[in-house]
């Protein structure tokens, strides 16, 4: 991945885990289904950072769901009921508005990557209050969550001269750095544990405020 030599022109953002403090949602949400199906559930926060993957069928895999008795896309729909009947519990990770306005100081553009659908991305987005911070919002056209790499691979060919940062909590974020050659950030409070991300060889920062106090470019 290309250094970063100077102020880069865009900040990309991950959303779930990075923004968005919603490991408890997903937690509960998963576990609902888990109950329902007799299956043995998610006992900690930091037993889920242990677990949860993408692509994010070989999460459920893992956790005992038999797609060929009930496939993935019966299961996924089921998760989003439920995800979106608890999320209004989840809150901005307390330092994030402080670093996009931190970044809009700088001149630097901003942009979130996700692998939501993108329409409940947008409404996410609004219900916080933060839709204007982003010059681009990129989701899924659908809610199987499956990658985001071609999203990532789209915005590099249509800025291909752009230089940028992702900032994410998961491998999954730095393998979208990487399709991008950009550098990657991992803040390592959201979806995957410290010891999960530390063979990947990218910075990474326990919150977004040691993030911003260590970059040359936001001073």
């Amino acid at each position: 991945m290309q250094p970063i030599h100077g102020c880069p022109d865009y900040c990309i953002w991950d959303f779930n885990g990075t923004i968005l403090d919603d490991v408890e949602v997903g937690i509960r949400s998963v576990n609902h289904l888990l109950a329902e199906r007799g299956l043995k559930q998610i006992g900690s926060r930091e037993e889920y950072r242990q677990i949860f993957r993408f692509p994010v069928q070989e999460y459920y895999r893992y956790l005992g769901f038999d797609f060929e008795t009930e496939p993935y896309e019966v299961i996924a729909p089921l998760w989003v009921e439920q995800y979106l009947k608890n999320v209004a519990e989840a809150v901005l990770f307390e330092d994030v508005q402080e670093t996009i306005c931190r970044l809009r100081e700088k001149g630097i553009r901003q942009v979130v990557l996700s692998a939501t659908e993108q329409n409940m991305l947008m409404n996410q987005l609004a219900s916080l209050g933060i839709t204007d911070a982003f010059e681009e919002v990129l989701g899924l056209d659908n809610i199987h969550a499956v990658s985001k790499l071609e999203l990532a691979r789209k915005w590099r060919k249509d800025h291909p001269d752009a230089s940028a940062i992702y900032l994410g909590d998961t491998d999954h974020d730095c393998e979208a750095a990487r399709s991008m050659n950009i550098p990657c950030v991992l803040i390592t409070r959201g979806h995957q544990a410290p010891n999960r991300l530390k063979h990947l060889g990218v910075p990474m920062y326990d919150t977004l405020s040691d993030f911003v106090k260590t970059q040359f470019y936001l001073q």
